[in-house]
């Protein structure tokens, strides 16, 4: 698998490319407010998008996909404990930004129920760690020994913020208990978050 980021919008959002090694299938992990250059990128590359994972709804990551539904029909997928935060993206980004946006398609595939799930071909564990959403997860490939955090942790050492009505400092605590886990299991590797820098653990 290869893998390629793109920092894009205002709040500097983290946009993964995951593309096959066998074939020109490609997934994108939160696909941020440029669904317009995504695309581009992907015709740029031939390649043919068979999915987007959001790590969570917020809707930093996630403005894109209207642009990229209509041009695909690919599933969206994430816990779908945050489905009310992509209904609520487009008033999200006015109060926060000042800016109009495009509506936000609603997920279609749950990930609130499964261990793995397979992605451009490989194998990909899931891991449910609400706390700044309540359905915030991270995808660990173990393959290459990477873990896709979305914004529960960063490289600062940071968490991401429990201060929103929905939010949980217990449950966030208990999430970074189970990465810790993987540690204590032996994984070591980078950590791609949903901003800045990629980390060790």
């Amino acid at each position: 698998m290869q893998m390629e980021t793109f920092v894009l919008g205002s709040m500097q959002t983290n946009c993964y490319l995951l593309i096959s090694d066998l074939s020109n299938s490609a997934v994108l992990i939160d696909p941020a407010d440029d669904g317009d250059f995504l695309n581009e990128e992907l015709m740029r590359r031939n390649l043919k998008l068979e999915a987007v994972v959001l790590t969570h709804g917020h809707f930093d990551h996630c403005l894109g996909l209207l642009s990229l539904k209509t041009a695909w029909k690919m599933p969206i997928m994430m816990n779908f404990a945050d489905q009310f935060l992509l209904e609520r993206a487009r008033e999200s980004a006015l109060h926060w930004l000042g800016t109009e946006s495009d509506p936000v398609p609603p997920a279609d595939f749950d990930l609130a129920n499964l261990d793995s799930i397979k992605l451009v071909g490989e194998d990909f564990q899931i891991i449910q760690t609400p706390g700044h959403t309540p359905g915030s997860i991270c995808l660990l490939y173990k393959k290459d020994k990477i873990l896709f955090s979305g914004d529960t942790i960063f490289a600062d050492g940071n968490i991401g913020r429990t201060d929103f009505a929905y939010s949980s400092g217990k449950k966030i605590s208990q999430s970074l208990e189970k990465l810790k886990k993987l540690q204590e299991q032996g994984f070591y590797g980078e950590v791609f978050a949903g901003h800045g820098e990629s980390f060790f653990i």
